[in-house]
């Protein structure tokens, strides 16, 4: 058995509040999510908050007078000072003396809470301060207090919503995403914040109908459309995903993770010649991606041109030499191909313990593997051995496809693959996520 694996990464509950603050509207939870570590200079694309007022001659000759407190969003590092963007689009640069780091401007929030107590917004400032110091407690009375104030702007309750749904209060996330719908049906925040928690608990139709909804606002949107993609698929609406990944590679060909989500869908749906192509694609896009280079031979494997796959698995291996995946895909070509040419009992036993090394022998696939090298070079005691425990670890409905394969190796017969779909010793198969990686 030869396996594929998509992507790497997290899955689509990994990095969201990062993911929705790139496709928001410049609201707090920009501030929150981007915050960086204390005592270190702010990276593009984290915020930096005023400490005075200054005035901003930007690029375009503009002037726009920025206020104590303001957020402003880090473009460049040029060692004394920031090159920024404002709320309102403008670029300039300020000074570091000027500024400070997100976590540590909690006091110039407080002096303008004390200055101003009836104008919730700077709670709301604040809260994003006293989450970026990691003080969530703190963070979540502020925006209560603003709400509290009647600072009834979306984005207190979208903000509010995404605090509450990382402290795993998902109903009242949810409640908060509905009121700033609300109050502001157009903003897209709050209905990717409800589609985030949608597909957490398993509601993909919601969160398809969420992102839906949401392209209405931001047509052909990239994020959104892959996102809906990842719900579709998800929700085992495959062509519907694939609709939208083609969508995306149709604006911009030079998209790689859309054209590797397109491959790897496309060899769920048996279509391996399609998938191949895609991988090919992203080869071209990406010739050091190890993971195209292992997706491909797959595919191509089970196309049965086991000496391409063979190449791509090697190629892969050279550029990942710890992708312990591509070392396994190896094993069970060099074990189990019908093409004797190809076969290389001792070299597929050499391959399968690096696989198992990487995975510290936890993976059920990688002692599979494992095991068929070893009955592939007649060591069928050493292949019984791993297979049991094979038997011992594998979930209920992959449990008999393990233990017949033991009983072949105490009949002292290898598994030799008949059917490029038949390649699957442990009933097991890796899969990834459609996602950025």
């Amino acid at each position: 058995m030869v396996r594929l694996i998509a992507t790497a990464g997290p899955a689509w509950a990994s990095k969201s509040a990062a993911r929705l603050a790139r496709i928001g509207t410049g609201c707090v939870l920009v501030a929150v999510l981007f915050a960086a570590p204390r005592g270190h200079a702010a990276s593009p694309g984290q915020p930096v908050v005023a400490k005075v007022e200054m005035k901003l001659q930007g690029e375009a000759k503009a002037v726009e007078l920025i206020a104590r407190g303001d957020l402003l969003t880090v473009i460049e590092d040029r060692g004394d000072d920031y090159v920024i963007v404002t709320q309102h689009g403008i670029r300039g640069a300020v000074g570091k003396a000027n500024v400070a780091e997100l976590a540590d401007s909690t006091d110039i929030y407080t002096e303008l809470i004390e200055k101003f107590p009836q104008q919730g917004r700077y709670d709301t400032l604040r809260a994003s301060a006293w989450w970026a110091r990691g003080e969530h407690d703190r963070a979540l009375a502020d925006f209560n207090s603003a709400i509290d104030k009647g600072f009834q702007a979306a984005q207190a309750y979208s903000s509010r919503g995404l605090f509450l749904a990382a402290q795993g209060d998902h109903q009242g996330a949810l409640a908060d995403y509905d009121r700033a719908l609300a109050i502001d049906p157009a903003d897209v925040t709050p209905l990717v914040n409800r589609a985030e928690i949608n597909m957490q608990q398993g509601e993909f139709d919601k969160a398809i109908a969420d992102y839906t909804a949401a392209l209405k606002t931001r047509p052909d949107n990239a994020a959104l459309l892959r996102q809906r993609a990842i719900a579709s698929k998800a929700a085992g609406k495959l062509e519907q995903a694939i609709s939208d990944l083609d969508a995306i590679i149709a604006a911009n060909a030079e998209d790689a993770q859309a054209v590797m989500d397109r491959g790897y869908i496309r060899f769920q749906q048996g279509q391996y010649a399609a998938a191949a192509a895609d991988f090919s694609i992203a080869i071209k896009l990406n010739d050091q991606d190890s993971v195209a280079w292992n997706n491909r031979g797959y595919n191509l494997y089970q196309l049965g041109k086991g000496a391409e796959a063979l190449h791509d698995f090697d190629r892969a291996i050279e550029l990942a030499p710890n992708y312990a995946l591509a070392h396994q895909n190896r094993a069970w070509l060099l074990s189990t191909s019908d093409d004797p040419s190809l076969r290389d009992p001792e070299a597929a036993v050499t391959a399968a313990k690096r696989a198992c090394d990487i995975n510290a022998y936890k993976n059920i696939s990688d002692l599979s593997a494992l095991a068929a090298a070893y009955a592939a070079a007649g060591r069928f005691q050493e292949a019984i051995q791993w297979q049991e425990k094979v038997v011992e670890l594998a979930p209920e409905d992959v449990k008999a496809v393990a233990k017949s394969l033991l009983s072949r190796y105490r009949d002292q017969q290898p598994f030799i693959k008949q059917n490029p779909a038949d390649k699957n010793g442990s009933g097991q198969r890796e899969g990834g996520e459609i996602q950025p990686r």
